[in-house]
C-alpha cells in the first residue's frame, strides 16, 4: 500500500512530499535525493502499526 508523507530536508530544510509503501515494512532505512536541492540523505521510516501514520526523520549523508 502506498501513501504520501511529508518531510523536511536534512540540507535545505525544505518541506517536500515522497511516496513510501508500508508493505516495505513499519520501520524503513534508505536514501533519497531532495527535491528541491538534489542532495541525498537518509530517510528513517517509520508506521504506526494500527493507524498506519508515517513519521520519517531525515539525516544529512556527510
Amino acid at each position: 500500500m502506498d501513501t504520501t508523507a511529508t518531510y523536511s530536508c536534512a540540507y535545505c530544510g525544505e518541506d517536500s512530499v515522497t511516496e513510501v509503501d508500508v508493505s516495505q515494512g513499519y520501520i524503513q532505512r534508505y536514501i533519497e535525493d531532495c527535491q528541491v536541492c538534489c542532495r541525498p540523505m537518509t530517510f528513517f521510516v517509520t508506521f504506526d502499526e494500527e493507524t498506519l501514520e508515517v513519521a520519517i526523520d531525515t539525516e544529512p549523508m556527510d
